[in-house]
Parts: C-alpha cells; structure tokens; sequence
C-alpha cells in the first residue's frame, strides 16, 4: 500500500476526516504499517501503552481476562482504532487486541499521537467522542448482563 493509498484510507476515518491530507500524508509516513495474521497479538491486556492502531484492513476482537477466562467484548474492524486509552491515561493496557483476520494496521506512536490532538483540537473532541460511545455501549452492556443475573436469581 503506497502513501497515497494510506492518506485516502485514513480520510475514510472519522477521526482523521476534517484533517488537511498533507498533514494525513505526513502521518502516514511517520506510522509504521503493519500486517498481523490471524490469531497474532497486537497488544496484551497490562501491557505498557506506547501506540495506538488505525485498522486499515481486516478485523480484530477486544478480549478481556475474567476469572472464568478471556472473554470477547467487542470487534473492530476497517476504519476503526484502538489503543487510544493507554496512551490517553498513561495506564496499563485494559484489553487484549488479537486478529480476527489478517489485519492491515497503521501504527501510531504515542509521541505522534498526542501531536496530532494538540496540532488539531477536532481531532481530540473526536477521540472523546468515540470514548464516550465506547462507554456508552459498556454501560448499556453491564445493565443488560445486570438484568439478566438478577431475573436469573429471582
């Protein structure tokens, strides 16, 4: 994939859309593309945070550690990124990414991101607004899991 075709993938992305494409291509060259194959890593839950990924092809699961073992949460896909809470917080990764499929990713360190935020402040109410969603969608999941354990117990 040449530099061109990355700058036009990471205008399909909300985050990046309102980005000048010459800042987008300086991105783009400044990230390190990756490919991981199905089954593959990209990071461990407790991990150090130190990047965060543009998926560019392919897809990936978010799985959590729980006492009864890793369980599945959520996938993403093109055009989606994660990574971006480790790097925001400075904690621990919250949750394994592993490949669903082969996976094309931009790799953005977190230097790079955090210049990217300050350089254009749409970029940050973007990045809160897809963590809120992302809450959003947690809690409405835990009320449901909620609901569901206590008309079991009752």
């Amino acid at each position: 994939m040449s530099i061109e075709q990355e700058v036009e993938a990471l205008k399909n992305i909300p985050l990046f859309a309102n980005i000048d494409p010459s800042r987008l291509k300086l991105m783009a060259f400044a990230s390190e593309r990756l490919i991981f194959k199905e089954g593959k890593e990209l990071f461990h839950q407790g991990d150090a945070g130190d990047a965060a990924y543009i998926f560019i092809d392919g897809e990936a699961d978010v799985i959590v550690d729980t006492d009864d073992g890793p369980l599945v949460v959520a996938s993403f896909g093109k055009n989606d990124f994660v990574g971006e809470i480790a790097i925001l917080c400075d904690v621990p990764r919250t949750a394994t990414i592993k490949a669903k499929s082969e996976l094309v990713t931009l790799k953005i360190t977190k230097e790079l991101f955090f210049n990217m935020v300050m350089d254009f402040p749409e970029m940050g109410v973007e990045v809160m607004r897809v963590l809120a969603h992302r809450i959003d969608h947690t809690t409405s999941q835990l009320t449901e899991a909620r609901n569901a354990l206590a008309d079991k117990t009752s």
